[in-house]
């Protein structure tokens, strides 16, 4: 399994699910990025999310496609 990090902005307290994986390329598109997460396909800290707009904070993990993320 790849593991790969997400750094929050200095300002930021979170970034939305859908943003993360267009921004690390695992979606193509903001449409792609739905498709992906409404087929139940992206775990977040260990549970299926099917909210497009999940609001991911530092410390959550993403699980997706065999790769993990943690928002640091």
């Amino acid at each position: 399994m790849e593991k790969d990090t997400f750094e929050l902005r200095n300002n930021e307290e979170f970034v939305e699910l859908n943003k993360i994986l267009k921004l690390k390329q695992i979606a193509q598109t903001g449409g792609h990025a739905k498709l992906i997460i409404g087929d139940g396909l992206v775990q977040v800290n260990g549970e299926i999310e099917y909210r497009i707009r999940k609001k991911m904070r530092k410390g959550d993990l993403i699980l997706v496609e065999g790769m993990e993320i943690e928002i640091v």
